[in-house]
């Protein structure tokens, strides 16, 4: 039996990847493993390749690890990405993040429904719903970040500005 992808985990290891080929260290290390030239000397560099769990010490890949990986990349460029992966179980946790995600997930959500158009609260939430598990914060970050316009009796919502 196949489990199906873990995305966001795989998306994860794609960052890492990038976020690790943005220090020269890191990179020179990696590319001495990847030739066959054998581990980095330097602890500093060692530890931080080690995370990479697709890359084994003697520097081969795992190549299906990285097809999985390279899949996932792949989904999230397209259409079908709203359909393969999960909702936001969580937003971050300090406010100017939190707005940040909850105003992102307020403009695709009336960019699919039409910008000028007003949303009642239960639809709104709905649509909500499909991107995060925290539909009320989420709304309410929206609105506090001035992404959202509430009507004085929060019966409808609108896309600010």
């Amino acid at each position: 039996m196949t489990t199906a992808p873990d995305h966001p985990a795989e998306l994860g290891r794609a960052r890492q990847l990038v976020a690790m080929l943005s220090a020269e260290k890191l990179r020179r290390g990696l590319g001495r493993l990847l030739t066959g030239d054998g581990p980095a000397e330097d602890p500093s560099v060692r530890g931080p390749l080690s995370r990479l769990d697709w890359l084994g010490e003697d520097g081969t890949a795992d190549v299906p690890a990285l097809r999985r990986i390279a899949d996932s990349l792949a989904l999230m460029r397209s259409d079908r990405a709203i359909l393969e992966v999960p909702r936001l179980d969580g937003i971050p946790m300090k406010t100017e993040e939190s707005r940040e995600v909850s105003g992102r997930i307020a403009r695709i959500v009336f960019e699919r429904v039409g910008s000028a158009r007003s949303l009642g609260e239960a639809e709104l939430n709905a649509a909500i719903a499909m991107f995060a598990a925290d539909v009320a914060l989420v709304r309410r970050d929206a609105v506090d970040s001035g992404v959202l316009e509430r009507s004085a009796d929060g019966a409808w919502y609108r896309l600010a500005g």
